[in-house]
């Protein structure tokens, strides 16, 4: 690595080449999301449930490398641990593999699912298979505006186009006037939903870059391309943890003065918070949504329970961290939790 680069420079090119390590090697194709984080989760326990034992399938569209997914993760394990649950996850970012996975686990016989609707029209008919079958069918993180629609019992996660309309008013706050909305997916409701309440909280100019979220030096190298050609960019708006610190270096290469903010959290972000590197995040709490997931498939089986009576969804989210409070979310997240 060159040593000649600013020091913070360098502990993002690490950052960001452990990121594209991890693309590398799962990128050919897969079914079962980011590697897990191996750490404790340090998570209370309240004891196992003495119910029967049932098996769940938690189905996702995380791409693979993305390790935003390993913290929902724990916390669905955290509740089929607690709740004698078997857990079966699996994973597509392609909406029709990911509706065969829903295939799947109706063959299976499952007792419950757990999925996210990013592409909800993919999703609609194999949804109505499993309600069919008798399936109980929760929704969480994609689909807010799907999911009542669908039938789904409950709905566990942030309303993206409110979160992302305060995202804007806070780019407001701080004396923003120009940002890019960068989208890493293109076409994922809960991506475009968050960028569309930006642009309509913002009072300045706000564009969209859509980048390729499974190649990160292509990430970058569009970033920095973009920033080069229009100097009046002031922040930068990334809507996942990984692709703010990339960010962060597109702006060092690029050579401007745009700050960085960002959708979600992980460890690594925390610790740019801190120093500054990035000025603030929006927490939609990954780990919560997970573990409510889970638990509540597992209410619905043992005492009929649900939440929202099938009209209102359970919101997790947005909650803004920035230095004023990373400190106390900071012990949470280097477990991997927050």
């Amino acid at each position: 690595m060159n040593r000649s680069l600013h020091p913070r420079s360098r502990r993002f090119a690490l950052v960001a080449a452990a990121a594209a390590a991890a693309l590398i090697v799962t990128g050919c194709s897969s079914d079962s999301g980011g590697k897990q984080s191996e750490e404790d989760t340090g998570a209370a326990s309240a004891g196992k449930a003495d119910t029967p034992r049932m098996k769940v399938a938690m189905i996702t569209h995380a791409a693979p490398g993305d390790t935003f997914w390993d913290t929902i993760r724990k916390g669905a394990e955290a509740a089929a641990a607690k709740d004698n649950v078997e857990l079966i996850y699996s994973s597509n970012p392609d909406g029709a593999k990911q509706a065969n996975l829903v295939q799947n686990a109706i063959d299976q016989k499952v007792d419950g699912i757990a999925v996210t609707l990013a592409k909800p029209d993919a999703m609609k008919s194999t949804v109505a298979k499993a309600k069919a079958a008798g399936i109980p069918v929760v929704g969480f993180n994609g689909g807010v505006d799907d999911w009542a629609e669908q039938g789904l019992l409950e709905y566990f996660g942030q309303d993206e186009y409110v979160a992302g309309k305060a995202f804007g008013e806070k780019l407001n706050g701080v004396g923003a006037k120009h940002n890019i909305c960068v989208i890493m997916e293109q076409g994922h409701v809960a991506l475009e939903a968050r960028c569309k309440g930006v642009k309509e909280g913002f009072k300045g100019k706000t564009e969209i870059l859509y980048v390729n979220g499974t190649n990160m030096p292509s990430v970058k190298s569009t970033i920095t391309a973009k920033l080069k050609q229009d100097s009046a960019i002031d922040y930068v708006v990334t809507l996942g943890a990984p692709f703010s610190l990339t960010a962060v270096q597109s702006v060092d290469d690029a050579g401007s003065k745009a700050k960085v903010a960002t959708f979600d959290l992980n460890k690594d972000l925390i610790g740019a918070i801190e120093d500054g590197d990035i000025q603030f995040a929006v927490d939609q709490q990954p780990y919560l949504q997970g573990y409510l997931s889970v638990d509540s498939l597992w209410l619905y089986k043992t005492n009929g329970n649900f939440s929202g009576g099938g009209q209102a969804p359970v919101l997790t989210g947005p909650a803004f961290v920035d230095k004023s409070n990373v400190e106390a979310i900071a012990k949470f997240a280097a477990k991997g939790t927050r």
